[in-house]
């Protein structure tokens, strides 16, 4: 007869338990705007966290085009990480449509940001081009400094969020923290390793000026901050007087744009392609930029090897 009494009392302590076990396990359900950030958040929230991240590897946030599965991840989120700064065009009717009542969390509110030298850009949205006033560039993450700042605001979302984990991401950021810290030493290092009258390149669009002002090499591109306003003849002549006027030493393609460009310039210029530098999304898992680490890694070694070369 003693098993039959105890056998209840052990199912009920196992349901018990699992009961506890599954609210302790319920995932943070987070909505990343695009890749750089979406890694940002696993780096903070680990397993503790449900991550979506809308604009996908090689993906182009400047064009992105929302999707209904998008506006329901919206409105599942409790927590939704973004860059701000205008980077994310579609946000603001994406967030009107999914009804979210998530906390948004604009990244680049902490950072010093750069002004957008042109002031703004074009869209052209059912046939007509209408005018963004951006009087900040958004590529932040390009300096390691901002990324590190990006990732103390997630740990605080996500505290915030869920008090429960909180000590969770505090560790999770703190060791990651670490890694990039190091890592904007490896980047100084490469960078120092250039000759002085080497550090000035070409790429498709002015995503890398926070590099720039962090790292010192300096660069020229066709098209502004965004991808949304297409290169003129004028833009492309006056990027390769600047070429021969600077003494830019090569020419890289973005996975993010077309490569004809950038291939027209560096014929153009008598310059070679130097390969594909990672600046708005990162790049397919088994790619060269699979996470933030290594897409900056990638572009200061694609930057100094194809420099040094010559």
């Amino acid at each position: 007869m003693l098993p039959i009494k105890i056998l209840p009392v052990f199912a009920v302590l196992a349901a018990l338990l699992g009961t506890a076990t599954a609210a302790v396990a319920k995932p943070l359900d987070v909505v990343a705007s695009f890749s750089i950030i979406g890694d940002f958040a696993r780096q903070v929230g680990g397993d503790r966290v449900r991550l979506r991240v809308l604009v996908g590897s090689n993906g182009d946030a400047h064009v992105y085009e929302p999707k209904p599965a998008d506006a329901i991840a919206m409105a599942k989120a409790d927590v939704i990480l973004v860059n701000g700064l205008q980077f994310e065009g579609f946000l603001k009717r994406l967030l009107e449509a999914s009804g979210s009542t998530a906390t948004v969390v604009e990244l680049s509110g902490g950072i010093e940001a750069l002004e957008d030298p042109a002031g703004g850009h074009f869209h052209h949205h059912d046939g007509k081009a209408v005018f963004h006033p951006a009087p900040f560039d958004p590529h932040a993450w390009q300096d390691v400094a901002n990324a590190s700042l990006y990732v103390e605001a997630i740990a605080r979302a996500f505290c915030s969020a869920d008090a429960e984990g909180c000590e969770l991401y505090k560790t999770n950021a703190h060791a990651y923290l670490q890694v990039l810290s190091g890592l904007d030493r490896e980047i100084r290092a490469m960078i120092a390793a250039i000759p002085p009258g080497k550090r000035v390149v070409v790429v498709a669009h002015n995503a890398f000026r926070y590099f720039e002002a962090a790292y010192g090499l300096a660069f020229l591109a066709p098209q502004g901050v965004s991808t949304e306003a297409e290169a003129s003849a004028t833009d492309v002549a006056g990027i390769i007087r600047q070429i021969r006027l600077k003494h830019a030493s090569a020419v890289f393609a973005e996975n993010i744009a077309d490569s004809r460009l950038v291939g027209q310039i560096a014929r153009e210029a008598g310059l070679p392609l130097g390969g594909t530098l990672y600046s708005d999304a990162l790049s397919e898992p088994d790619g060269p930029a699979a996470s933030y680490v290594e897409m900056m890694r990638h572009n200061a070694r694609t930057l100094a090897g194809a420099i040094t070369r010559r």
